[in-house]
Parts: C-alpha cells; structure tokens; sequence
C-alpha cells in the first residue's frame, strides 16, 4: 500500500510574519519566535499542551543558550515538564524533518498527539574570531608576566579582528565548497535560464504575496500567521521582506551576488535572510477521537532524495518523484505545488528537469521525461523570494500554506517540497480531509 500504514492529520496550524534581516540582530530569538506562535497555536485547542505526547522543533542554527531548542520552548509554551521536547536538523529542512520525526512516531504508536515545526533567527547567526585570532588570544591568556605580554601584542596584526561571517559559513558547503547561491547559478548554466526569466519569477512571487496578504489569507488573523509583540509593545503582523514595487526594470539593476562576472544569481532573485516560526499539530485517529478534533488535513507520505551537493537546488525532483511513483501520480494530478523559492533559478530548473527527457533518464531512472508542471499550481500565493527563508522553519511552513491553499480552494491533494543544502531534498504528499 502507497503512503503510511495509519492516517496521520493535521489538526492545525500556526507561523509567526516573517521578518528580514536588516544587518543586525532582530527583535525575537528563536525561543521567542517559536513561543509565540505555539504558544498562540495551543491556546485554541481542545485539548492541554501537557497532554501532547512530544514536541520535535527543527531549527539549523540554535543559539548556544539554545541548544536543545525544542525543550526549551516546549517548556516556555507550557508543556509541562513531562512533555519530551528535542530538536531536530535537517538544514534547509529541519521544520519538515520535525514532522517527519513525528509522523515515524505517531506511525509506531509511540505517539498519538505531536507538536512539530521549525524555526530559526537569522538575523543573530553570530559573527565569529577567525583562526588566527582563536590562536593569538589563547597565546594572550597563557601569557603570564608583563613581558611575555607585550611581545605577544606585538604579534597582533590587525587582519586578524576581521569578522568571520558565521551565516555566510552555514551557507557554504564543505563538500564542493560552493555557498548555496553557486549551486544555483549551477543550475541557472545546466538548464539555459536567463536573468531575465529569474527576475520575472521573482517579481511574480512578490505580486502573489501582496495578493495573498490584501486577500487575508497572509496576514495575522488569517488563520496562517500570528502576529508577534516585542518587549516596546510594537506589533508584527504580517511578512516584512514583500515588495509591493517589485518589477523586473528595479530587479535588473542588481548586480550578481555569487559569481559577480559571469552570475546571474542576485539578492532580488534569492530568498531572503529571515527569521520565523511554523508549527502543525500532528494526531492519529485515536487522538482525533479522545479530543474530538477536527483535522484540516492528512500526511499522506514522505519522501528524502539525495543528489550532487554542487546541483543540490534540484533536491525537490529527486523528492517528489518516488511519491508520485508510488502513488501512480503526473505532475498535473496534483491541484497545488509549494517548491521552497530558495533561488528563482532553483525552482525554474526544478520545472525544467521534470521536462528534460536525459535528466529524467539519466538522474531518475525513467523511461522518458515526467511532463510540465502547471505554474498556475506552483507556490500560487507567493514564497521565501518575497517572503523569506528562515532556514528551519521553511519545511514546515510550505507544508501548513499548502493544506490552508487547499483548504481556502476547496481543492483535494497537494505536494510540498524543498531543496536542502548538501545535495538532498525532501517532499511530502498531503490531502484535505
């Protein structure tokens, strides 16, 4: 049988605005982020936070005073402390991998009822020492008499308090040692996409966010986002990084960012540097009935892909594709598409593969290329171009937009998916109920 051996629901949902980067520290950690809006999310429910069985947090770049991030928000939110909370890391996927981890619970029987999402604050990914100044402090401490000091000021160069950039590391891979944007322009070169196809897909996400926020549907309140409060009082109510002026004359005055002679990858067609939450309440049938819930949703399977770290924005096709085989599905039987607008050119090489006859021979073990995906079904109010990418929140954001699209459209099954640096993907199937 294709899919999970029991149902799994989505009970409801909630995220915080999405909040860009400004060159300095936000106004929430990530402990904040998730609080808020779980804490808002639980507060409607039938049932006590401290009758869930877990709550599984996906985050990539928890604080030191954070670590174990999901316990400590699990408590925050008013859990109990008999509630297990635990974090999760899946890059660019963690949010997804917390509902995965929760579903493979629920599936076992180990748990009925789950809270389970993603977060991150990276606007406080913090700046770092480099090397040379790790090693010339550890001289300075070891350096006992007045002497011994004064030689080893001496040796101190001024490069050397030069900041290391730790977000810009995180975004780099180890592997091929190409930061993420490189591996689009990767892609962008593969598949003959032009700067000018990025910009028009970028300004049409940005369009789509402002639809959906005049709409209602992506503002605090309607029934997706919560809005957040900081220690002035001031009110966050709707995602920040949207460009209502968006157009493809003010996108083209960008330079390339990642390869800035030859690239076509720019600031204006990326996703943005963000910070947010996103949390879904995961039950089977015996929780749906103890708690007399009404699920907006199921899960109806999952799917991991690994690929070429250099090529890794086209992780959703490697995804997406044994779902479909599973299920005896096209590309066109689905009625909505939420692909993680990590690049434009990501998503438009992820269209592309699925056209390609070679691609889809040589890299999925097809007879013949899948077909064209309606980009009339594809991530329709918008994404991370516009409104942004807080690395472990996208996964399970793009999951809860997808069921309230269905919902709002009264439409039937979904796929949402999503590039993860070092060359993986994940997906999920999901329906209506």
């Amino acid at each position: 049988m294709a899919g999970f051996p029991k149902s799994v629901y989505v009970i409801d949902g909630a995220r915080t605005p999405f909040l860009k980067a400004k060159n300095r520290p936000g106004p929430f950690s990530a402990s904040d982020l998730a609080g808020q809006a779980g804490r808002a999310l639980l507060v409607r429910q039938r049932f006590a936070p401290e009758q869930l069985d877990e709550v599984i947090l996906g985050c990539a770049a928890p604080s030191v005073d954070e670590v174990n991030i999901g316990r400590v928000v699990a408590l925050r939110m008013g859990c109990g402390q008999k509630v297990p909370g635990w974090t999760v890391m899946r890059n660019c996927a963690s949010g997804m991998q917390a509902l995965d981890s929760g579903i493979a619970n629920i599936v076992s029987g180990r748990s009925h009822l789950v809270l389970a999402g993603g977060v991150d604050a990276l606007s406080r990914a913090p700046l770092l020492f480099s090397e040379a100044m790790v090693a010339w402090l550890s001289d300075w401490y070891q350096a006992k008499r007045f002497g011994q000091k004064a030689a080893q000021l001496a040796r101190l160069r001024l490069k050397y308090l030069a900041p290391v950039i730790g977000i810009m590391k995180g975004l780099t891979d180890p592997m091929v040692g190409l930061l993420m944007g490189q591996t689009a322009e990767n892609l962008a070169c593969r598949f003959g996409i032009s700067r000018e196809r990025m910009d028009a897909y970028s300004v049409r996400s940005h369009r789509r966010v402002v639809a959906a926020q005049d709409g209602g549907w992506l503002a605090a309140g309607g029934g997706e986002l919560e809005a957040l409060y900081d220690r002035e009082g001031n009110t966050y109510l709707a995602d920040d990084g949207v460009r209502r002026d968006a157009s493809e004359s003010k996108l083209a005055s960008l330079k390339p960012f990642f390869d800035r002679k030859y690239g076509n990858v720019t600031p204006g067609n990326s996703s943005q540097i963000t910070d947010g939450a996103a949390w879904l309440i995961l039950a089977d049938d015996e929780a749906v009935s103890r708690h007399d819930l009404a699920p907006i949703g199921r899960i109806v399977d999952s799917q991991w892909g690994a690929l070429d770290p250099a090529q890794m924005g086209l992780g959703p096709v490697h995804a997406a594709t044994p779902i479909l085989q599973r299920h005896g599905l096209a590309l066109e039987d689905l009625d909505f598409w939420e692909i993680n607008e990590a690049f434009a050119a990501q998503v438009l090489a992820c269209v592309a593969a699925w056209r390609d006859d070679a691609y889809c021979r040589q890299e999925l073990g097809l007879e013949r290329a899948l077909g064209a995906l309606d980009e009339e079904r594809l991530n329709v109010d918008g994404g991370a171009i516009a409104i942004g990418h807080p690395v472990g929140a996208s996964g399970a954001r793009i999951v809860l937009h997808l069921l309230k699209t269905l919902e709002r459209r009264g439409a039937k099954r979904g796929m949402a998916a999503i590039c993860i640096g070092g060359g993986l993907g994940g997906a999920m199937l999901v329906e209506a109920v």
